[in-house]
């Protein structure tokens, strides 16, 4: 499509009119990272289940796995980005997918521990370098009249695409087994980097270069030493422990409690569909209120999600709704879910404004830069702390006495009560509420502090 920009005149001047229409290459790189989303996501929903069903793991060594997983997945496209722009875009983003394809292959091909560690690395190495590079692509196919526009596009690819890799995720589980749905992630790999080797030809002249790995981790170190925005980044790293038990703890949670034909990987779609939907509406609404209170209402909705998901014990063995029989589990964890989703519309677009006036002057961009280690501190906690809440509340069915075991079969197919090896499986949602509570009243206490320094600094000036 045509990157031509409509004109319109404002007091005799031309002036260029936003615009929808963007380069082929604009368009190519969105289809990109939807394929990488939905293989990403659909292997990410299932991770946990298949290291302790089909590699082995314990569901606390599942847990540190997925933790170093996680991080690295945050970390990483720091330095890629400076990889990928000596390399050229076309050429690390080929890289990329190669490395995916043999990522999400190994995984459902040779399902033992030092294969699947191996496999989990390649991930990490091909995923860190697609970010930056389609992000870099949107950048150089828009201007400064359409570039809000081409980001809320990408922002929407990569909506669909988790979407689709979880939606996917749960009859590829079902009806050809939980090994096969790295082999489903694989394929998407391939058919993205199909995509990438005939259509993908970016022009990169005037995009933006991205330091150097030794100057990037210089520029973290810079930014972690301010106490004020460190403080941010934990707090609000709170609200991403919650949401990554979505993936560090729900789907086994779910599967044990429920049974096998429960769908996690369509409970955990519920966020992002209410973001979409409700993203815009509720940053309209609170575009008079300060980014701090924002945030503030984020934080003390996102214990409610949790608390949510522990009281489906409340209900019995089943609910009716509109006539028919659901799992009470189900049913709140959909309602948790949407309760994140709701609040993630508070937090995030409030937050990285919020942040940006933790800085220095002058230095609000390498700020920025490095706002979303949240996500990084979160879920590296999250993935360890689900491991350990499993094992104690809602325990892996193979880790049973036999007796214990057929009253566990008993129980999911509807025949018998619930062991008591489970009997407090709620609980564990407790805890993870208990984060959210702490960060909650973190915020406030940083809020008052804040402003404190703040008055005495406008005082002495």
């Amino acid at each position: 499509m045509s990157d031509e920009k409509n004109e319109i005149q404002t007091g005799g001047v031309a002036v260029e009119k936003p615009t929808w229409r963007f380069p082929r290459t604009f368009w190519v790189a969105n289809l990109i990272e939807l394929f990488e989303r939905a293989a990403y996501y659909g292997t990410f929903i299932a991770l946990m289940i298949y290291l302790t069903r089909v590699v082995g793991f314990s569901d606390i060594w599942a847990g540190v796995v997925g933790s170093v997983f996680a991080c690295l997945i945050y970390l990483f496209p720091f330095f890629t980005g400076a990889a990928a722009d000596r390399m050229g875009f076309r050429h690390a983003l080929i890289l990329a997918f190669v490395l995916l394809a043999i990522g999400y292959g190994g995984l459902g091909l040779f399902p033992h521990k030092v294969t699947v560690l191996t496999s989990l690395a390649f991930i990490v190495v091909g995923g860190a370098f697609v970010k930056p590079i389609i992000t870099g692509t949107v950048a150089i196919s828009s201007d400064a009249t359409n570039r809000a526009r081409a980001y809320s596009l990408f922002y929407m690819m990569v909506n669909i695409g988790a979407f689709a890799g979880k939606t996917v995720a749960k009859p590829v589980r079902v009806y050809l087994g939980i090994d096969r749905v790295p082999l489903y992630s694989a394929g998407a790999a391939v058919i993205a980097l199909i995509v990438v080797v005939l259509f993908y030809w970016p022009k990169e002249n005037g995009a933006e270069r991205p330091t150097s790995a030794r100057d990037t981790f210089h520029d973290m170190l810079t930014a972690m030493r301010d106490f004020r925005f460190l403080a941010l980044i934990l707090i609000t790293a709170g609200f991403w422990f919650i949401q990554g038990q979505l993936y560090a703890s729900m789907p086994k949670y779910v599967l044990r409690l429920i049974g096998d034909q429960a769908s996690p990987e369509w409970y955990a779609n519920v966020n992002p569909l209410v973001v979409v939907l409700l993203v815009v509406p509720v940053t309209q609404l609170v575009r008079h209120l300060k980014p701090a209170t924002s945030i503030g209402i984020a934080l003390a909705l996102i214990p409610l999600s949790s608390l949510s998901m522990a009281s489906s014990s409340l209900f019995g063995h089943s609910v009716s709704l509109f006539g028919i029989a659901v799992h009470p589990i189900t049913i709140m964890m959909v309602l948790g879910i949407a309760i994140q989703g709701l609040a993630e519309c508070f937090l995030s677009p409030r937050y990285l404004e919020y942040a940006s006036k933790q800085a220095p002057p002058g230095q609000e961009g390498l700020y920025l830069g490095y706002a979303h280690l949240n996500t990084f501190f979160a879920w590296g906690a999250a993935f360890v702390a689900g491991g350990f809440l499993l094992n104690t509340f809602c325990p892996d069915p193979n880790t049973l006495s036999p007796a214990v075991r057929s009253q566990y079969d008993a129980f999911i197919a509807g025949q018998g009560p619930i062991p008591d090896a489970y009997a407090h499986a709620n609980q564990m949602w407790y805890w993870i509420a208990a984060v959210g509570v702490v960060a909650f009243v973190a915020l406030l206490i940083y809020i008052w502090v804040t402003n404190r320094i703040d008055a005495k600094t406008e005082v002495t000036e």
